[in-house]
């Protein structure tokens, strides 16, 4: 059984210098702790997540016991990160839509929703953004870091810039950067995202509309990049769907889905980070 987890958010007014050679200065980070710190708070596990997770890594809350971790099956009592062991911190990117500072929330200097004024951040952002947060909480050096896809990027990154702070790197299903095959996926999908009519360049939350449309276009791309082709031949192949029927009567159609991996990618299209469906 999934344990109670509350989520917690903690403001810092001081800049925070970007790649980009940009700042942002009084942005707030969500995490969530599991576990308890030790004495001489040794037992430090920070948790990654990948593109569209958030700091909820385990358990469930309160009010929505539905609501589970996404890494629920390891971390807990008893589970491969236990819980009685260490202490585990989940940590949410700056940029994202699940909490932490991001396009949704108002620039200090302007009053206005950033939108497409966010600054762009970096793996190198989150891992330093990550470090403030440890400061804060009084953590010189980590047991472990652990992360999965985008999450094992930063997870690396952390080796390469604090490796005096980490005793453990634990990355998974990870690389130090993309292909140029999956730098072309990405533009494909920023392009569906973009020239959907509610992106209103960036700027449509100042709109009350979300380019819904596109998102889930990308989202469908993504999927596609998230199976190598061994994978999805051995998952769906060229497999129909068992019942494929319309109102015609006919088995084919232009319209409906006619094989598993299209039903796949339509029933996970909705499921963007930005999209509560």
């Amino acid at each position: 059984m999934s344990f109670v987890a509350v989520s917690q958010s903690m403001r810092f007014e001081q800049p925070l210098p970007l790649q980009s050679g940009a700042s942002i200065r009084d942005y707030s980070l969500s995490f969530e702790t599991y576990g308890t710190l030790n004495a001489d708070k040794s037992n430090a596990v920070l948790i990654c997540h990948a593109l569209n997770a958030s700091h909820h890594v385990a358990g469930v809350y309160a009010d929505d016991a539905k609501n589970v971790g996404w890494w629920d099956t390891m971390i807990g009592p008893g589970k491969p990160v236990d819980t009685h062991k260490f202490f585990v911190i989940g940590v949410n990117n700056l940029g994202s839509c699940f909490g932490s500072t991001g396009p949704m929330h108002t620039h200090p200097d302007t009053g206005k929703v950033y939108g497409a004024d966010f600054p762009v951040v970096t793996v190198e952002d989150w891992v330093n953004a990550q470090a403030r947060l440890l400061d804060a909480l009084g953590i010189e050096q980590l047991a472990a870091v652990m992360g999965g896809s985008l999450g094992g990027m930063q997870a690396l990154s952390w080796t390469l810039q604090y490796p005096k702070r980490v005793r453990h790197a634990v990355v998974v299903a990870s690389a130090p950067n993309l292909t140029a095959e999956n730098i072309a996926f990405n533009e494909v999908a920023r392009r569906a995202i973009v020239t959907d009519p509610d992106f209103h360049e960036g700027h449509f939350y100042a709109h009350g509309v979300v380019p819904k449309r596109g998102l889930r276009i990308a989202r469908m791309i993504g999927h596609i990049t998230y199976l190598s082709d061994d994978v999805m031949n051995e998952k769906f192949g060229r497999e129909l769907r068992s019942a494929v029927n319309n109102a015609t009567g006919y088995k084919y159609s232009t319209q409906d889905v006619e094989f598993q991996i299209e039903s796949y990618l339509r029933c996970h299209s909705c499921k963007c980070s930005c999209i509560r469906c």
